[in-house]
């Protein structure tokens, strides 16, 4: 064989080499698509109150106390306002959060704001309201409570509607009779008890 012929036939077996390569790379799969994501769990159930707790830290005490949504309770100090309530239903992983606001009562009775955002009750410690007196974070959102709606709410979250006060109810449209004049006559039965001096 000459040098020839060697350096051919390794310029076709390389060329070989290269064929079934970019044949076995064009006939590969193309690269997968990404997973589709998982399905969408259930929608957040609103909620018409907010449960919190809250520790007084000079007494002790943890209290545990139900807000209706839009709506504030004095806590010590503090005055708590949850404007919305989530959670997930029970077939779900639990998560639960509301905004809530709460505002303190300083002591010259100005009312001054030291929380606006998300609670989340799966993890309290994440934005709890810490006060140098008085701690609160949410624990749970619910359907139902012991405490009685405050007037205007209703237990299913809506809002009531107000009552119309008595001046604002319509008059009957009878036009008044402008011909006589409006004199109230004394009662004959009654005697005359005017001074004519």
């Amino acid at each position: 064989m000459s040098f020839f012929s060697l350096t051919s036939m390794g310029g076709l077996t390389v060329a070989a080499g290269l064929a079934v390569s970019t044949t076995a790379f064009a006939a590969s799969p193309e690269p997968a698509a990404p997973a589709p994501a998982p399905p969408a769990g259930a929608e957040r159930v609103t909620n018409p109150i907010a449960e919190f707790a809250g520790i007084d830290k000079i007494t002790g005490r943890i209290i545990t106390f139900d807000v209706y949504i839009d709506e504030t309770v004095q806590f010590g100090a503090l005055q708590v306002t949850p404007r919305v309530c989530y959670s997930r239903p029970q077939t779900e992983e639990p998560k639960t959060d509301s905004f809530v606001e709460v505002d303190e009562i300083t002591l010259d009775r100005k009312i001054r704001r030291i929380f606006t955002g998300w609670m989340f009750a799966e993890s309290p410690g994440l934005n709890a309201v810490e006060h140098a007196v008085y701690d609160v974070w949410l624990k749970a959102c619910k359907q139902k409570s012991d405490v009685p709606a405050p007037d205007g709410a209703k237990a299913d979250g809506t809002k009531a509607e107000a009552p119309k006060p008595a001046a604002a109810k319509p008059k009957p449209t009878t036009a008044p009779d402008l011909t006589e004049p409006d004199v109230t006559e004394p009662d004959a039965s009654e005697p005359d008890t005017t001074d004519t001096n």
